[in-house]
């Protein structure tokens, strides 16, 4: 059964030169030359997590056009960067352009940092001429209304090797999207709105297959769990988590962590089964289940499966992708939920959660793993881990249906440790400020008709986000330092107007 693969060893991104035969074949051999140490610069930075493959300078719309449909066809590129070394002119690029399906971005650099001022001349001219050549590619791609990621800046600039790391990891967060099967077992949880999605778009937008299972399929995966497979399961909590004593082997509770043992055993091999990325589950259809899955759920998000609580498919495509993009950074990602606020004037916090569901990526502590009631969903007391998120940078992000089109509504946060300590609060659970400040905040995210549920990630900053927004041509609106509401509420005005427009009648 195939397993699930969260990591960017496998992609990369083609590095494509424009230039034109008009220069003579010295010019173009030094094309060659320098742009094949530009792409080998890109490929050995550390902060560009994917590999940078050079390919033949193009001078012809036919090899342009080959170079898309060629990356188009190979699922291990996940994007291309372009950069017109000398004047490429733009007509070359419409076909290649049109036919592209896969991310790009335009790198606007030249091969030297500083000019030989002393000894310029016009073959020196004609070989460098990104600064016109650029001018070019950018028009065209503009009157194509191609959408990109624009990068401008020396490769030996940090900034511009982390902008296009950013990039890549955005591509491969699409890309992921693209080869993702998200399970739902059961419907989304009766008379909510925020959790309703056209599901048909969703696949046109972002690629994912969405499809609905019964849960007693689910339950007869977790019937067929075997004893062996349950007790190494159970040895491996015990070595991995601070495992409260009445679950403890022999204790007299022990059998609900085998019981929830069993729902990861089962719960694990339907989605390989299946070659599922992502799955949801709801409290109000449990079918036979003995308890609601909370520490399966936990443990296969920190594998990188995307999921949703209450059938919220769209946050799980959000969590996968979430999961990819942030691929070999430190932090996490999570399902996460705005539960409840702490009001002192001046120094509000959110303090978030859910039932059982939040990834342990969060933290770098170590889990308690835990078992108490849950009042809702008339099953056994389910097991979990408990553990608080550690403190830093975060982003909170959310995916609504606004009925024509998906909106992503991003807010950059600062996550904090508790106030107090949350003794009696038997969940894994996050603190944060969010940015400018907690009134603005609320206000806009509620004026965005931002969801409950969001991705929390602590791996990622917004600008990945912004890059796979731009990718996915979805709308994304971000609240920030800089956020006033004013501001905030004109550009949810001028984005419905734009929207709706740009998608025509």
């Amino acid at each position: 059964m195939p397993k699930l693969v969260t990591t960017l060893d496998h992609y990369e991104v083609w590095f494509l030169t424009g230039s034109q035969n008009l220069y003579g074949e010295e010019t173009l051999r030094q094309v060659a030359e320098q742009s094949g140490e530009i792409a080998r610069a890109l490929d050995a930075a550390g902060d560009i997590p994917v590999r940078i493959v050079w390919k033949p300078v193009l001078k012809d719309s036919e090899s342009i056009r080959r170079a898309a449909l060629d990356a188009n066809s190979d699922d291990n590129v996940i994007g291309l960067i372009a950069w017109m070394h000398t004047f490429s002119p733009a007509k070359m690029w419409i076909a290649g352009l049109d036919a592209l399906r896969k991310p790009l971005l335009h790198l606007h650099t030249q091969a030297n940092v500083e000019l030989p001022w002393s000894e310029i001349d016009f073959d020196f001219m004609n070989l460098n001429q990104a600064a016109h050549g650029d001018r070019e590619f950018g028009y065209i791609q503009s009157r194509l209304g191609v959408a990109r990621k624009t990068v401008v800046g020396h490769v030996s600039d940090e900034r511009v090797t982390s902008q296009i790391g950013t990039w890549s990891r955005a591509a491969a967060g699409w890309a992921a999207t693209h080869e993702l099967k998200l399970a739902r077992f059961g419907d989304n949880m009766r008379y909510v709105a925020v959790t309703e999605g056209d599901k048909t778009e969703a696949e046109l937008r972002f690629g994912v297959q969405v499809n609905t299972w019964g849960v007693n399929e689910l339950v007869a995966a977790v019937d067929a769990a075997s004893d062996a497979e349950v007790g190494a399961l159970v040895e491996e909590y015990e070595e991995l988590y601070d495992v409260v004593p009445e679950l403890r082997r022999g204790a007299e509770r022990h059998q609900s962590l085998r019981d929830g043992a069993a729902i990861e055993v089962g719960l694990r091999s339907f989605l390989e089964a299946g070659g599922f990325g992502a799955f949801t589950t709801s409290f109000e259809d449990l079918g036979g289940l003995r308890q609601l899955p909370g520490l399966a759920v936990q443990r296969l998000m920190a594998e990188g499966y995307g999921f949703g609580a209450e059938g919220d498919w769209k946050t799980a495509v959000l969590v996968r992708a979430a999961k990819v993009m942030g691929a070999g950074l430190p932090g996490g990602a999570s399902l996460m939920e705005d539960y409840t606020y702490d009001l002192a004037p001046g120094n509000e916090v959110i303090l978030g959660a859910h039932m059982l569901e939040v990834c342990p990526t969060l933290t770098s502590t170590k889990p308690t793993l835990e078992i108490h009631p849950l009042g809702i969903g008339g099953k056994d007391d389910p097991v979990r881990l408990v553990f608080t998120a550690d403190a830093g940078p975060g982003v909170v992000v959310a995916l609504s249906d606004m009925r024509e089109r998906f909106r992503l509504i991003a807010n950059v946060v600062d996550v904090v440790p508790p106030t107090e300590p949350l003794p009696r609060l038997p969940v894994g659970r996050a603190v944060w400020k969010p940015r400018p400040d907690f009134p603005t905040s609320a206000a806009a995210w509620l004026t965005a008709g931002g969801a409950h549920h969001t991705v929390m990630s602590t791996a990622l900053g917004v600008e990945a986000f912004e890059d796979f927004a731009e990718i996915a041509r979805t709308e994304l609106l971000v609240i920030d330092e800089s956020t006033t509401l004013r501001e905030f509420t004109k550009e949810v005005r001028w984005n419905q107007a734009y929207h709706r427009l740009a998608q025509g009648f």
